[in-house]
């Protein structure tokens, strides 16, 4: 299982509730404005961790093993804002090629459905492209297999195969019928 995921600035959604019972704007006014950027930022980044991370989730049907778990810090007014997140995708391959394929594109898709993909976003997508790449080439090797094998002698059995045979002149053609 790889993550995908977002750090500080990749990532962010909506603040848990205050713990404390001061209401948000009492709390705003005790705040230095220093205090208040710092509040405003960490609600940015935690819309943008927490969208990213349902962008993976929304986008990885099928290939998400976790929801998204969350790193938090705790800002001057004493609510925990999101960070960094993560999801977890799964990059095992499956038995048959043509499973490969479609999961490596599905891990692609979920890795890559962010608009500001992560460097771990990119390394699982090239996973997912790598599974990919090596499902097409089974599916083409076998395809080639299934080809040799039908044009071998043992499977052309039955069909007639035509020769045409020219003993020197031009008016004796013989043609003969192998099978």
């Amino acid at each position: 299982m790889a993550p995908i995921g977002s750090s500080t600035s990749a990532a962010a959604i909506t603040p848990l509730p205050a713990s404390s019972s001061r209401s948000s704007a009492a709390a705003r006014t005790e705040l230095s404005p220093d205090q208040q950027r710092q509040v405003a930022a960490l609600k940015a980044t935690d819309l943008r961790v927490r969208n990213h991370e349902q962008a993976h989730i929304s986008a990885g049907q099928g290939v998400v093993t976790t929801g998204a778990q969350y790193t938090y810090t705790t800002g001057p007014d004493g609510v925990r804002y999101a960070v960094a997140g993560e999801v977890g995708i799964d990059t095992s391959r499956e038995q048959k090629p043509e499973a490969n394929i479609d999961k490596g594109q599905r891990i692609q898709s979920a890795a890559l459905a962010p608009a500001d993909p992560s460097p771990q976003d990119r390394r699982v997508a090239a996973v997912g492209a790598k599974l990919a790449a090596d499902g097409q080439s089974e599916l083409n090797a076998q395809r080639q297999q299934q080809a040799t094998e039908s044009s071998s002698p043992q499977a052309r059995r039955g069909t007639a195969a035509y020769r045409s045979v020219n003993s020197g002149s031009d008016t004796d053609t013989r043609l003969s019928l192998f099978a």
